[in-house]
């Protein structure tokens, strides 16, 4: 009887999903916090070399990971922390020690690698404010999973002391401040649903535009209306504002010029996540030197064509 009882508790396939989906769940979300922290400090102190970056996609990205997998991790933790006050002796399971040491592993190996890297940069005298930031944000979070786990490992199987309860509450609460600061930097998602609405329209004003230059190529003269551009072979059909379903607005202001208009919900700045990103001038309008910035309402752009730049068909077809 015994011997029984002195014999180590076996893995079961559930053990073995759960910890894997605790460890994996916890790894993603991780990684999500600093990615986070880093497009945080990226918006604060854009890279000079980099004017174009816009940091909403991988803050957006990083928000759902975080959001979805931190409370998986947290609830899986949770039910594998009661079973262990039940049956203290499946502490001792191979797949629970496996993953806990290398969590240690990967998160001393973070750390280390941190540091190596702090060091290697201050000897080459880039210590910026945005690199420092970036390393002690690695630091902290590699270094908390490292405590808790190392923690874990020392305490009795299936407890939970007031140490780890203030830490995983300190956590959370860091958790939730990260998620907030998050949104208030990406943006809400109305606010998103605008934008998107807008970048839609000034890609199909950018798209008449092309189909306005070369209809004057090809014609040596503006169209009367955007109707004249459609084109059955092409398939090419004057697009509607996707909101309203309303056509864009297109007037001939004379022999080389027009102009197009939109009614926008916000201004073309609040799209971009970044005191300081620019957008690139889009490839469409490249050569007519223009952009599409615009304010909230309805909004103009017009466009003359250089006849030098864009010479027409019949002028340049060789006979």
């Amino acid at each position: 009887m015994q011997d029984q009882l002195n014999q180590p508790v076996k893995s079961s396939p559930r053990d073995v999903f759960m910890y894997l989906l605790a460890t994996i769940a916890l790894y993603i979300s991780t990684g999500s916090v600093i990615n986070l922290l880093f497009q945080y400090i990226n918006v604060r102190f854009p890279d000079p070399l980099n004017p174009y970056y816009d940091a909403g996609n991988p803050i957006r990205w990083a928000l759902a990971l975080l959001i979805i997998l931190f409370p998986v991790y947290f609830w899986v933790s949770r039910f594998l922390y009661k079973e262990l006050a039940l049956n203290p002796g499946k502490s001792e399971i191979k797949i629970r020690k496996w993953l806990l040491y290398f969590t240690l592993f990967l998160a001393a190996l973070l750390i280390i690698g941190d540091l190596v890297a702090l060091i290697f940069n201050f000897l080459e005298g880039e210590l910026t404010a945005r690199f420092f930031l970036k390393v002690a944000a690695v630091l902290v979070v590699a270094a908390a999973v490292f405590w808790y786990y190392f923690y874990d490992l020392r305490k009795t199987p299936g407890t939970f002391t007031t140490k780890a309860k203030i830490f995983v509450q300190a956590v959370i609460a860091v958790l939730a401040a990260i998620v907030v600061a998050g949104v208030f930097v990406a943006g809400s998602p109305f606010k998103q649903r605008l934008v998107r609405f807008d970048q839609q329209k000034v890609n199909d004003l950018q798209s008449v535009q092309s189909q306005i230059l070369n209809y004057w190529m090809q014609k040596e003269r503006m169209p009367a209306t955007l109707g004249d551009l459609t084109d059955s072979i092409s398939g090419f059909a004057p697009p509607l504002d996707p909101q309203t379903g309303a056509s864009y607005e297109y007037r001939v202001t004379g022999a080389l010029a027009f102009e197009l208009c939109a009614t926008f919900n916000l201004p073309s700045e609040a799209g971009r996540v970044g005191e300081y990103a620019r957008p690139m001038v889009p490839e469409a309008v490249k050569g007519l030197g223009e952009n599409w910035d615009h304010g909230e309402g309805r909004a103009c752009f017009t466009r003359t064509i250089d006849p030098e730049l864009y010479r027409p068909y019949s002028k340049t077809t060789p006979r």
